[in-house]
């Protein structure tokens, strides 16, 4: 058996990768709140192959971010289940928000660059973490 050797560089990286899920965990509850509670919010673009109703986005982007923000509380604990979770959950969020650039452009391709950051953290480095919360 050969043991693992941790490293700091990879549990940095898996904690920056729980922080980014919470964070942008966050930005997709106020997304999804602010386009539930006022439609009008958002500009008005022209018809797109994904075009739901504002309200819809508002409920997906909901449910994303009470589930990323969930994750990225199990990953700081070294759970391996809410690091596939987080993958997951991170690659539906960028999916989501793919479909939300023309709505709002900026704010949806910077959290899918924060997705794809917390994808490889997590893929990458995941295990590291675990291993340090079980030492």
């Amino acid at each position: 058996m050969s043991e693992h050797q941790v490293s700091g560089w990879a549990v940095g990286w898996t904690m920056f990768a729980a922080m980014m899920m919470g964070i942008a965990g966050v930005f997709q509850v106020i997304a999804g709140i602010a386009a539930i509670a006022q439609d009008e919010i958002y500009a008005v673009t022209p018809e797109w192959v994904l075009s739901l109703d504002v309200t819809t986005w508002g409920w997906i982007h909901l449910v994303v971010g009470v589930v990323l923000l969930l994750s990225a509380f199990g990953v700081m604990g070294g759970n391996l289940a809410a690091r596939t979770v987080g993958v997951v959950v991170a690659a539906l969020s960028a999916i989501a928000n793919f479909a939300f650039i023309p709505y709002y452009p900026i704010w949806a391709l910077v959290v899918i660059a924060i997705d794809v950051a917390v994808i490889w953290a997590l893929t990458a480095h995941g295990r590291d973490l675990a291993d340090t919360s079980h030492a």
